[in-house]
């Protein structure tokens, strides 16, 4: 999905602390004090291929995503909640895309995913990775195809490897990576559809380099959306020796589309469950949700079905609106079927068991839906003094700072 049907969750951040290192201000109360901040180059990785991470054989694991930054995991216990204690062992969170150094997450973007990660050993971190920066830019054909060559030539495996380094840093060596999601669409910067073979052998070579990281155990997960797309993602997949799971991103559209088209429509839910058979991998649903055909209940209760009976190895719902159904009160009829359907579940086995689909039925347990809880609304920053121009940086990046940052006009004037 693009960043606009994403939300918040694609914000971008303009993180330009090097350039004004010696002029930013940071505003965290009345007072303000100086801030400094560096941007090193990593060091240049030499790579040396590792063996593949077999699947994970624990027990079936669902959540959803929630937010990107603090906020989703405070609302994973909510959602639990919510859902009659339900246990939600995925936690699912995305790695902006507007430039390298956000993607090798720096700045502490991942510290608070990784406490909640490392508290239960049973838990699963699912992290959405860019294979390029501006990867929401509306980069033309030409570019991407240069770009692709270029990563496939090894120029940036220096930025993979720093993340691989954070991650096993942060104790969570065993990362789920869904990189460079959607390559079948026209969404992204690090789509397939250029060069289907560049980009077959840049995945190959950011795999291999953080292989090579000592202590990961990461598992990648090669995750198109449903159907063909501007290609078939047959033609993107990059082997099975780095790839460990094959996911899928399906969410109810087109408009008319019904579920058994769905999954029986060419690179559809079937297909996927045949591929990744022939293969020897699980299947995921890293994104799924309603979308084009409003509040569709008998798409939630037949996903829900569907996935019951093909087990992925995990499944993270999108829940904001027009997607969810916790976070958004417009699919009242979807949010009753996924509440009665995953309520109190702590176990593979499913209680209470979705019906078939074609037709509605009202759940016994709960008999009405809960209101959605309403996004938390971030405390307003303190004001910057009347000599300086606040920063946008983004409510992620902010809130490990601790406030904003501000440029200070009169450095300008006594700079020159």
């Amino acid at each position: 999905m693009s960043s606009q049907q994403r939300g918040a969750r694609s914000r971008r951040l303009a993180v330009t602390l090097a350039a004004v290192a010696a002029s930013v201000v940071l505003a965290s109360g009345p007072g303000f004090a100086a801030g400094t901040a560096r941007v090193a180059d990593p060091p240049a990785p030499t790579p040396t291929p590792a063996p593949p991470v077999p699947p994970a054989t624990s027990n079936p694991a669902f959540g959803a995503y929630l937010d990107y930054g603090p906020r989703g995991v405070a609302r994973i216990a909510e959602l639990s909640h919510w859902l009659g204690g339900a246990e939600l062992r995925v936690g699912h969170t995305y790695l902006p895309g507007d430039r390298w150094t956000n993607i090798e997450a720096r700045y502490g973007f991942l510290d608070v995913w990784a406490d909640w990660r490392t508290r239960q050993a049973d838990r699963m971190l699912v992290l959405n990775v860019p294979m390029m920066e501006r990867n929401e830019e509306n980069v033309p054909d030409s570019e991407v195809r240069q770009l692709l060559r270029r990563g496939a030539a090894g120029e940036f495996d220096r930025h993979f490897r720093v993340l691989a380094e954070r991650l096993v840093e942060l104790k969570v060596p065993d990362t789920v990576l869904v990189l460079g999601w959607e390559m079948n669409g026209t969404t992204y910067t690090h789509r397939c559809g250029p060069d289907p073979e560049a980009w077959k052998a840049y995945w190959k070579r950011i795999v291999t380099t953080m292989r090579s990281v000592p202590g990961q155990k990461f598992r990648f997960d090669f995750a198109p959306s449903r159907g063909r797309d501007a290609v078939p993602w047959t033609q993107c997949y990059p082997g099975d020796d780095t790839v460990d799971i094959v996911g899928m991103d399906s969410y109810d559209q087109p408009s008319g589309l019904s579920f058994e088209q769905q999954v029986k429509e060419p690179y559809g839910l079937q297909a996927q469950v045949d591929f990744a058979k022939a293969h020897g991998k699980p299947i995921s649903y890293p994104e799924w949700g309603l979308f084009r055909n409003g509040d569709n209940s008998v798409y939630m209760r037949s996903m829900l079905a569907w996935m019951d009976t093909h087990k992925p190895l995990y499944n993270t719902l999108t829940d904001y609106c027009p997607h969810g159904v916790w976070q958004c009160a417009d699919n009242p009829r979807s949010s009753q079927v996924y509440r009665a359907a995953l309520f109190g579940r702590t176990d593979p086995t499913p209680t209470p068991q979705p019906t078939e689909p074609g037709g509605d039925t009202t759940p016994t347990t709960p008999t009405t839906p809960t209101t959605p809880t309403a996004p938390a609304t971030p405390t307003a920053p303190a004001k910057p003094p009347a000599n300086c121009s606040p920063l946008q940086l983004g409510d992620w990046v902010e809130y490990w700072l601790g406030g904003k940052l501000c440029l200070r006009f009169d450095w300008w004037s006594r700079s020159r």
